[in-house]
């Protein structure tokens, strides 16, 4: 039996294992259903997926993290403010 030498794509990746801990789906089952080795799952599951995110993803991140400093600094201003009047 030859090696198959393709990536699993994150978003598979994070559907199996995501079968895998709310659905309680065998790894075994999933590694027969998509052709991987059941280790490979494994490997997954101690690691967790991680990879760089998509375009929508990180544009997503970035919009978050503008809303987030702008409410970083709004907070900053309100505290400001108060310490000064008291």
């Amino acid at each position: 039996m030859s090696k198959k030498n393709y990536k699993i794509s994150l978003e598979i990746k994070a559907e199996i294992l995501k079968k895998i801990k709310e659905e309680g789906v065998p790894v075994s089952r999933l590694a027969e259903e998509h052709g991987i080795c059941t280790n490979t799952i494994y490997q997954w599951i101690s690691k967790g997926v991680k990879g760089s995110p998509n375009f929508r993803e990180f544009s997503r991140l970035q919009k978050e993290n503008k809303e987030l400093l702008a409410l970083v600094g709004e907070l900053t201003v309100k505290l400001s403010h108060s310490q000064k009047k008291s």
